[in-house]
């Protein structure tokens, strides 16, 4: 038998924490070496137990959890679940968690809190799984981290990366982006020129309401105009427009105008907001004249519209694999020869700058 996953569960409530141990062991790949019932005690067992994950409740006494993150990211990093309330509060503070370090979350619906369990154990057991597959997670969740938390005018000595300038003019720029995103975003979106002579669509795998509050937090980091897309916005320049959680953002042409469309449709995608969804609307009105930016997130969204893509002599980037919380959706670009450039997060807004 192959070693089992080792999960530490932080949480106040005796029975989430009873619940969401049961539910790790029923996959026979997942041992839970530990509980803890405040942030101060999961910490401790963090530095004791050396779990490969854990899962950390936001609202706890003696230390919350946001101050055991920071804890944890700072002295013992390593991949860190939040389970989240469905609330405003918890979203914004879920938000926060996952800008911290955090590599993904679940949210837990505090009324209905027995049902709720039952929707949460297929998604909890398989982003355990993935992110343990996840070579260096603890290090890059690490390095990563640092860099969100230098000092203002800090200058990071720059990396080598393979970018070329397409030899044709871009007209929208598509980011395709999942687990690991809020953090990767803040690295990226804050960088770029808020005179970008074009538009930038950003889906991110989130479901409602937290799209509107990173919407509204890469706003205020940003010189550039970020917003949540709204059904019928006119598409303009120098604005960033993320997709909506639970739905899709598709762009239209109106005449002459070209407008967003948010829409319950398709209805049979794994994912909403989907990558494929958005990038494939952008190429039925810009052609080959997208720049498709993939990275960091599981599975493999965003490799169809790609394809599609480079059929037509676009050119496509993926974020490199060391700077990624998850290299999933950045690999299947990469392993089918899809990617013109393989850049490094820091690369990213600087290149995107460069085109124009």
């Amino acid at each position: 038998m192959s070693k089992r996953i080792r999960v530490l569960v932080v949480d106040d409530s005796a029975f989430m924490r009873k619940s969401i141990s049961y539910i790790l062991e029923s996959s026979g790949e997942i041992e839970v070496v530990g509980t803890a019932r405040n942030g101060q005690e999961g910490f401790e067992l963090v530095q004791k137990l050396k779990p490969d994950i854990v899962t950390l409740d936001v609202e706890m006494p003696v230390m919350n959890g946001l101050d055991t993150l920071k804890k944890i990211m700072t002295e013992c990093p390593t991949p860190v679940i939040m389970l989240s309330s469905l609330t405003a509060e918890g979203t914004e503070t879920t938000l926060k968690a996952l800008s911290l370090g955090a590599v993904d979350f679940l949210t837990k619906d505090v009324v209905n809190i027995s049902s709720g369990l039952a929707n949460i154990q297929k998604d909890l057991i398989a982003k355990i799984k993935t992110i343990h597959n996840q070579r260096a997670l603890a290090f890059r969740l690490s390095r990563i981290h640092s860099k969100i938390t230098e000092p203002k005018g800090f200058k990071a000595k720059p990396q080598l990366d393979n970018f070329i300038k397409p030899p044709f003019d871009i007209r929208a720029i598509l980011i395709g982006i999942s687990t690991g995103g809020p953090l990767s975003l803040q690295k990226v979106i804050p960088e770029i020129n808020k005179n970008l002579p074009v538009p930038v669509f950003i889906v991110q795998h989130m479901p409602p309401m937290f799209t509107k509050s990173l919407a509204d937090r890469l706003d205020k980091m940003s010189s550039i105009t970020v917003k949540e897309a709204e059904d019928n916005d006119q598409i303009s320049p120098s604005t960033v427009y993320i997709g909506v959680g639970g739905k899709q953002m598709i762009a239209e042409k109106k005449s002459a105008l070209t407008n967003i469309k948010i829409t319950d449709k398709p209805t049979d995608t794994l994912y909403k907001p989907c990558v494929d969804v958005t990038l494939n609307s952008l190429i039925d009105i810009y052609g080959k004249h997208v720049l498709s930016i993939i990275m960091t997130g599981m599975g493999k969204d965003g490799y169809e519209a790609t394809k599609r893509l480079k059929s037509l002599g676009g050119y496509s980037v993926a974020q490199d694999e060391d700077s990624c919380v998850v290299f999933g959706m950045p690999k299947a670009i990469v392993e089918n020869n899809l990617a013109d450039a393989i850049l490094p997060l820091d690369s990213i807004a600087e290149q995107i700058n460069k085109l124009f």
